[in-house]
């Protein structure tokens, strides 16, 4: 099972100025490679905050939305809420035949994986932004090894790097 973190980042290495802040400031470009990877992986796994933000499922993707939550239900065939851990999120969707899943948001759920030694690679466009202050990629001190796959220009001004974590 390969877990990817996709996110757009700031110049300065934000993923956004606050937990609600809606992801308008990344480009078509950025969405439109948002919208490949997450539909190629079929599956997405994001946090509440990630999701009430979007506030509804993407479509044509399994969207699972981690809560502590336990009265959240889901309205949707494509939507799920869990309390699961990461681990056991990835086995039960590996059984299901799943191959890779995209992790969209927020930091908390890329801390949640990290920490369980669960990503695989992580993509990031740099966006011409700068905020100043905002949300990085992890919530706490996070220590990981990458190495450089690829780096391209995805718009005149959107830079992709891609990594491969080393474990």
């Amino acid at each position: 099972m390969k877990a990817t973190v996709l996110m757009a980042m700031t110049l300065d290495g934000k993923i956004g100025r606050s937990p609600d802040h809606f992801p308008d400031w990344t480009g078509a470009a950025d969405k439109k490679l948002f919208v490949e990877m997450s539909k190629r992986a079929g599956v997405v796994i994001m946090g509440s905050k990630t999701y009430d933000t979007i506030g509804r499922p993407l479509p044509e993707r399994k969207n699972i939305v981690m809560t502590r939550d336990a009265n959240r239900q889901s309205e949707w065939e494509n939507l799920e809420f869990t309390q699961a851990s990461p681990q056991d999120i990835l086995t039960r969707l590996e059984a299901e035949g799943c191959v890779e899943v995209i992790l969209a948001g927020g930091a908390m759920v890329n801390s949640l994986f990290a920490e369980a030694g669960l990503i695989d690679e992580i993509v990031v466009t740099i966006s011409p932004k700068i905020f100043g202050y905002g949300i990085s990629l992890f919530t706490q001190e996070i220590a990981m090894e990458l190495t450089l796959l690829d780096v391209r220009r995805i718009d005149r001004d959107l830079v992709c790097l891609t990594y491969r974590v080393l474990k």
